[in-house]
């Protein structure tokens, strides 16, 4: 345990005292009462997350001060669009909003996943989750994050589709299935969560077979997949400027249940 402690009065009432109490885990403390707690994670992507927990202002405000003294570098968080005094606390701490994320739920059945299963693009065939070869879907991973590097870049992209330090891109080669023409692998969508929640982690398509169909019968795929494990629904974020993305997942039902920004501390 860090015993380095820092105390402020909250107003004219009791003092809270601040304390690092390992290298993620900050806790705030009033005559001897828990008042707030406060964590940071670092994502596959190698950036960190920070949230605050606090029953008072005064304790959010102390522990992010806190927080946001001991860690260096960047740092970033997500907050619901529920709760716009939680937003305007963080940008009074001088985190500032970098992109904005809608989430959605999509039924695993329906006629548009019927529709699209029965009328594929021409030419593409379809590898289902676990089958895909190793090497060739690491290729069309890479070859994909180089064209969204080159065109829109990763700001907009959720935080667990960014580069990971180590180059790394696919860790678990059985959540993904691919689309295919002429043996040349040309999309992919990956599959995460929980059994009985699982989401849409990933859906991306080579840039010269975009606006083809494809995205569209991999996504039907999945869906297909999560309603053979006799699971309804699986959720999915997209940043709000993808419209395309966007107007896909409506095709297929989803309901917008949410939005997020994602603020970040630059330096």
């Amino acid at each position: 345990m860090n015993t380095n402690s820092s105390r402020a009065n909250a107003g004219a009432a009791q003092a809270i005292t601040v304390t690092r109490v390992n290298q993620t885990h900050w806790r705030a403390t009033a005559e001897n009462l828990v008042v707030g707690q406060a964590d940071a994670s670092e994502r596959p992507d190698g950036r960190t997350f920070i949230s605050v927990d606090a029953w008072t202002d005064a304790a959010f405000d102390q522990l992010a001060d806190r927080m946001l003294t001991d860690l260096d570098g960047p740092l970033y968080t997500l907050v619901d669009d529920t709760d716009p005094a939680l937003l305007a606390k963080w940008q009074q701490h001088g985190l500032q909003p970098r992109r904005r994320e809608r989430e959605y739920r999509l039924p695993s059945s329906g006629d548009a996943v019927g529709a699209a299963l029965a009328s594929p693009p021409a030419g593409v065939t379809l590898v289902t989750f676990g089958m895909a070869d190793e090497t060739r879907l690491r290729g069309l991973d890479h070859d994909i994050r180089r064209e969204v590097e080159a065109a829109s870049g990763w700001s907009s992209m959720p935080a667990e589709v960014l580069p990971r330090p180590n180059g790394r891109t696919v860790i678990d080669p059985s959540r993904y299935a691919v689309a295919a023409r002429d043996g040349r692998y040309i999309g992919l969508v990956r599959v995460t969560g929980r059994p009985q929640q699982p989401r849409i982690g990933l859906l991306a398509v080579r840039a010269d077979e975009q606006r083809s169909g494809v995205g569209r019968i991999l996504l039907a795929l999945a869906l297909h997949a999560v309603h053979e494990r006799g699971v309804d629904a699986v959720c999915t974020e997209v940043d709000e400027t993808n419209t395309i993305a966007i107007k896909l997942l409506e095709k297929f039902g989803a309901q917008h249940t949410g939005t997020a920004s994602e603020l970040e501390r630059s330096r």
